[in-house]
């Protein structure tokens, strides 16, 4: 007997089938199949169950409700509402407002975080010292007893419309917001809105080939001339060439309240303030710790060769310290766009207080309306998720 065939006909026996159960891959696979369907079970019982005691107390499901009329007014509306709009056009006023409160939110503390991570570390003991009280002081204080000082504490206790603050006799502040003049366009306006965009777009293709310019050279631009130049200058021009076509509507008090304007309210403010200070404060020690793991003899290099602090720290140790901000940085972002759901407590009209409030008692379409909710937040979350990846990846250290 040779003993080729000896070995062949023992791997198509039993002791073949105990090989392929201790394979690490087979099990793999097995557990993760298993898992999906007792994962697929689970959801189909929860459903299931949930529609059988519906349709037991005679409730109706599905989405029929979006097309039924609201009857509900809405405070701020960044799209055209009123009470004659259906269910459906309720969603999207309160994503857009929570959406608003979120995009402006993540710039000012973005902006605010990064200045007081920056001044964390500055040599100076009072700026130091007064960026540390305040990192401790709003992190350590829950989010929402900030919003509530901010509305109940500060702006509640302004003045009322007929003795507002009033800055130049175009911009008023009381207990109902801030008024000031809104933007009006006539014909000729779409020439400066055209100038505006082409130099926003010009700003940036000059920075594109500025810092390919640099990479090469080693010579700088002066970028912060240009984008001004591009950015203001160019469309203010083109505003008086075209003879001035966009005019202001200056608010006008008309009985007990303004008229005319743009005005915010002050529950967008104080949503507004609250979440950009408080995710601030984390994103300024996110800030220092990225710019303290940076080698420090990247900063005594840069200063050896002569350049000044602040351009050592532009161009030296922050681009740096970015790849180990930004990952934890779109964790804030994340944050800061669910907690903007806390404005349901001061009155703020975002998606949870319009829609997963208002709508869901009138309806009592729990299950579809809890749905949307999550799923618009789980897009948002996801949305800012890749493009801060997709930031990350451009700044990211790329091997050779």
């Amino acid at each position: 007997m040779k003993p080729t065939n000896v070995a062949s006909n023992s791997s198509n026996g039993p002791n073949s089938n105990a090989n392929l159960i201790y394979n690490p891959t087979f099990r793999a696979v097995v557990f993760q199949v298993i898992a999906i369907a007792a994962l697929v079970f689970f959801c189909y019982t929860i459903v299931n169950n949930a529609l059988s005691n519906l349709d037991a107390r005679g409730i109706a499901t599905g989405f029929d409700f979006l097309s039924q009329e609201a009857g509900f007014g809405i405070g701020l509306t960044l799209i055209e509402y009123n009470e004659t709009f259906s269910y459906g056009r309720t969603f999207f006023v309160g994503l857009l407002n929570t959406a608003l409160v979120s995009f402006l939110g993540i710039i000012l503390a973005t902006v605010i975080g990064f200045l007081m991570g920056i001044a964390r570390l500055s040599n100076n003991w009072f700026v130091s010292r007064l960026a540390a009280v305040y990192i401790e002081t709003f992190r350590n204080i829950p989010l929402l007893l900030q919003i509530f000082f901010w509305y109940f504490a500060v702006l509640q206790t302004l003045p009322s419309a007929r003795q507002s603050i009033s800055l130049g006799e175009a911009i008023f502040l009381n207990v109902r917001g801030l008024y000031f003049p809104a933007p009006v366009f006539e014909q000729g306006a779409s020439l400066v809105i055209g100038a505006f965009v082409i130099g926003i777009i010009a700003t940036f293709a000059t920075n594109v080939w500025a810092n390919n310019r640099q990479k090469l050279t080693g010579q700088q631009m002066p970028m912060g001339r240009v984008a001004v130049g591009l950015i203001l200058v160019f469309p203010l021009v083109v505003y008086f060439l075209a003879g001035s076509p966009i005019s202001a509507d200056y608010p006008v008090l008309k009985g007990f309240n303004f008229r005319g304007g743009i005005s915010i309210i002050p529950e967008l403010a104080a949503l507004l303030i609250a979440l950009s200070i408080y995710t601030a404060s984390f994103i300024a020690e996110i800030v220092r710790s990225g710019i303290n793991a940076v080698n420090h003899g990247q900063t005594e290099a840069a200063m050896s060769l002569g350049l000044p602090r602040s351009r050592t720290l532009k161009l030296v140790v922050i681009p740096q310290a970015l790849r180990i901000i930004i990952p934890p940085l779109t964790s804030q972002y994340l944050n800061l766009t669910k907690n903007s759901s806390l404005a349901m407590a001061i009155g703020y009209p975002d998606l949870v207080s319009v829609f997963a409030g208002t709508t869901l008692n009138q309806t009592g379409q729990a299950i579809e309306i809890i749905a949307m909710t999550m799923g618009v937040y789980l897009t948002l979350s996801l949305v800012t998720s890749a493009l801060m990846n997709l930031y990350n990846k451009k700044v990211a250290l790329v091997e050779r």
